[in-house]
C-alpha cells in the first residue's frame, strides 16, 4: 500500500530527494506521493520532520 502525506505536511521537501522513483512532487503548495509510482519504501517516512507520511 502506497505512503500518503497527511494535512500535518510543511512542505519543507525533505521526503522528495529521498524518493529513489521521483513518486513525490510539488502541487498546490503541498507534497504529494503519486500512489501508482510509490513502492512503498519508507524513505520518505524516515525523514520527514513532522511525520506527515503515513502508509495509506
Amino acid at each position: 500500500m502506497a505512503y500518503k502525506i497527511t494535512d500535518a505536511c510543511v512542505n519543507c521537501g525533505a521526503c522528495e530527494p529521498e524518493c529513489p522513483v521521483q513518486a513525490i512532487s510539488e502541487k498546490n503548495d503541498i507534497r504529494w506521493i503519486d500512489p501508482d509510482k510509490c513502492t512503498d519504501c519508507g524513505s520518505c517516512a524516515a525523514v520527514c520532520p513532522t511525520e506527515a507520511i503515513i502508509q495509506g
